[in-house]
Order: C-alpha cells, then sequence, then structure tokens
C-alpha cells in the first residue's frame, strides 16, 4: 500500500509545520502588555480652630489658695464646625462659688474641614466680651470683630492670617493695638494686661494664626480674688498640609520582539515575569515539531518498503 503525502492525524505534515509555527506565535502573542501602578496612598489634611481658651491661675485669699481656669469655647478639629456664643464657669471661693460669665457675644464660630487635597480652619468672634473672677462689672477685653484663617493645601505653601476689624478695649480702656510686637494696656488699680495682635506661623507643612494673644496679670482685690495671671487666647486656627500619594509604575511587559545584536558577546542570566510564558512557548513547539519529524520519517520509511 502507497502514501501519496504524509500525514498526522489527516493532517498533512506541512500544514501541521505551520500550525505549529503559528501556535507558538499565538502562546508569545499571549504575554502581558499591560503597565501597574502601585499607589502608597494619600492622607487627609489636619485642621483646628478655638474661639476662646483661658489658661489662667486664680489666687485666693491673698494667694493662699490657687484655682486654675482653664476653660475653651468652640473649640473643633476636622471635620467639624461649632457656633456657642457664651462660656460660663465657676470656682471655689469666687462669688460663692456662682457662675461666672467668661465670654460672650453676638457670633462666636469655630470651624476645621480637611481632605486628601486641602486642610483649612476658620474662627471668627463678633462683639465679644471677656472677663475674668473679680471683674464682673469690667470686661478684660471687648473686641468687635477678629478673625483667623489658616489654609495648607497639598503641593502648595501654607497660608495663615489674622484680622481685626473695629475698635478694641482692654479694663474698660480703648486701646490702639500695634500691628507688630506688644501693645502694653497698664491701669493702676486693676492691673496690667500685654497684647500680641495677629501672631501667624508657617513652616512648609503647616500654619497657625492667632488674631488675639493675652498675657493677663490683673488684682482685682475683690471676691477674694487677690490676683489673676495667665494667657487669654481669642480666634485661632491651624492646619497641617495632606500627603500626596506616591505612585510608581511597575515592570511593563509587550510583545516580545528580537533585540539588537550587541556589540560584544556576553553571556547573559536572569529572567523576567515572561520567562515562564517563553518556556511554555518553546516547549510546545518543540515537542509538536519533535513529533511531526518523528512521523515523517515512519511514514516516508514504510512507503519505501511498500515500493519496494
Amino acid at each position: 500500500m502507497s502514501c501519496s503525502s504524509n500525514t498526522y492525524f489527516g493532517m498533512p505534515t506541512r500544514r501541521l509545520a505551520g500550525a505549529t509555527a503559528a501556535a507558538a506565535v499565538s502562546v508569545l502573542g499571549l504575554l502581558p502588555a499591560a503597565t501597574a501602578q502601585a499607589d502608597t496612598g494619600a492622607t487627609a489634611g489636619k485642621a483646628g480652630a478655638v474661639v476662646l481658651r483661658t489658661d489662667l491661675d486664680v489666687s485666693l485669699l491673698n494667694k493662699t489658695v490657687t484655682a486654675p481656669l482653664s476653660v475653651v469655647l468652640n473649640e473643633v478639629h476636622a471635620p467639624a464646625t461649632a457656633s456657642k456664643t457664651a462660656l460660663t464657669a465657676t470656682l471655689d471661693g469666687v462669688d460663692g462659688g456662682r457662675p461666672f460669665s467668661v465670654l460672650r457675644a453676638d457670633v462666636a464660630t469655630a470651624r476645621a474641614a480637611a481632605d486628601k487635597q486641602r486642610a483649612e480652619g476658620y474662627s471668627n468672634l463678633v462683639n465679644a466680651k471677656v472677663h475674668v473672677p473679680g471683674l464682673a462689672g469690667v470686661p478684660l477685653i471687648s473686641v468687635e470683630q477678629v478673625t483667623s484663617k489658616a489654609v495648607c493645601a497639598a503641593g502648595k505653601r501654607p497660608t495663615a492670617q489674622s484680622n481685626l476689624l473695629g475698635s478694641v478695649s482692654v479694663l474698660g480702656r480703648k486701646v490702639t493695638l500695634s500691628t507688630s510686637g506688644t501693645t502694653t494696656v497698664d491701669v493702676p488699680t486693676l492691673g496690667q494686661v500685654r497684647l500680641d495682635l495677629s501672631r501667624t506661623a508657617t513652616t512648609s507643612r503647616t500654619a497657625a494664626a492667632t488674631a488675639l494673644n493675652l498675657k493677663v496679670s490683673v488684682n482685682p482685690l475683690k471676691l477674694n480674688v487677690s490676683e489673676v495671671e495667665g494667657q487669654v487666647t481669642l480666634a485661632r486656627a491651624t492646619c497641617e498640609a495632606p500627603v500626596a500619594a506616591a505612585v510608581q509604575p511597575s515592570p511593563s511587559v509587550g510583545p516580545q520582539t528580537t533585540p539588537e545584536p550587541k556589540p560584544e558577546h556576553l553571556a547573559e542570566t536572569g529572567g523576567s515575569s515572561a520567562t515562564p510564558y517563553l518556556v511554555g512557548g518553546g516547549a510546545l513547539l518543540l515537542a509538536v515539531g519533535g513529533g511531526a519529524v518523528v512521523l515523517a520519517r515512519r511514514r516516508r520509511a514504510a512507503a519505501n518498503g511498500d515500493a519496494a
């Protein structure tokens, strides 16, 4: 019996060889061709604001007893808003332990907001009066309006600003504040107050603004209060800039091409993410091609035997 062509399961040998090459090319063409990005993650900024903060020591009974007066009004941290307009406090030994007004205002707002792009703190006081123990009839300070704002945006220089609008009175005396340095108000029968106006500070990522900072030393000699000393802060805002995400591209693998010959004949070692695909394609090509050659030889030998 003669055979006019060599076949492998009914497929001509030449067609089988062509199919083998096509299969190898198909395997190589399936190599990944996408670029991935690793995102290390961005973090949101931080912001805060406070309308009033006191850190005072109140001496009673000729300084035999000291009572701290540490109170805050509308202190917030992002994201939050507060708008309470009055603050009262009590101290044992002062006015029979009855509550006294620390601050009253028409408007007292503190606001803080932050996300991955921007952080902002803001505080505002309108028609505000601050009192300390023993001076019920005379405000420590009266202001028409003060505001502070701190803004920290990703990739930008932080900003901080404070504004004083209208008049200011300290211990019942109207004063003109200096835009730089310290203003001192000395009332012989009541005491001394030193004021710093519009204190701001910025760094590469943070900002802080304080509309008014008061260093207080008063001696009202009333209601068993002999001296009040400490700090009072009005309208403070702070922020910290967000940290931007760091995006790093991972190695990109595309369809394989024949590299340009190198000037020096050096052996190269190593691998990549494409190595398993290359090995698999080569093994498939070798196995199928080798089988086709062996089968072709057997068919040729059988044909020659029949002819003989």
